[in-house]
């Protein structure tokens, strides 16, 4: 089910780097932003779990929560944190499976390999920026070419924001998540 403004998104069972068999109703609390990523060993990916959890208290100040949805299971976040010596505020949902990216529809790109022109020039900036704060790619997990997706929802499920990134890049920023709140 590809999820609209609007919709109610269903009722999704899941395990996190902390708890199995998670509810998402029993969750849900002011808003909830699902950030839905690829992988924990992509540096990209991990710069943005980097970035949330050093801003999470913005997300906090307005009344918001955030799950980082990953094609990871637990031990490879684990070994991560481990690594990196993260504590983060906010848990990692483990979809190995990919199960919750059937579910909501959010596909991989169509094409095969990178992508090309200014999408691969942000991309490749983005790895920069990833590199230079020590994240380098790690294990590969799930599918390479996942895109990733955004949903903020409010206490009853309910998407008060979706965005089905259409390339790697096609994300809204921290700053705009946050103001969206």
């Amino acid at each position: 089910m590809k999820i609209q403004i609007g919709d109610k998104i269903p009722d999704l069972v899941f395990d996190t780097n902390e708890r199995d068999g998670v509810r998402l109703s029993e969750v849900l609390k002011g808003k909830t932003v699902l950030w839905v990523l690829r992988y924990i060993g992509c540096p990209v990916c991990r710069l943005d779990v980097h970035r949330i959890a050093q801003r999470y208290g913005e997300f906090t100040a307005k009344g918001a929560q955030v799950f980082a949805v990953m094609q990871s299971d637990r031990a490879h976040i684990e070994k991560d944190l481990r690594a990196t010596g993260a504590v983060l505020p906010f848990e990692i949902v483990c979809d190995p499976e990919q199960k919750i990216y059937e579910e909501l529809e959010i596909l991989p790109a169509d094409q095969e390999g990178p992508p090309a022109g200014e999408v691969l020039e942000r991309l490749i900036a983005k790895a920069r920026e990833a590199e230079a704060e020590g994240f380098v790619h790690g294990d590969y997990e799930g599918n390479e070419q996942q895109l990733p997706a955004l949903f903020i929802l409010d206490e009853a499920g309910t998407a008060l924001y979706a965005n089905y990134a259409q390339d790697p890049m096609d994300m809204p920023s921290l700053d705009e998540v946050l103001e969206m709140l």
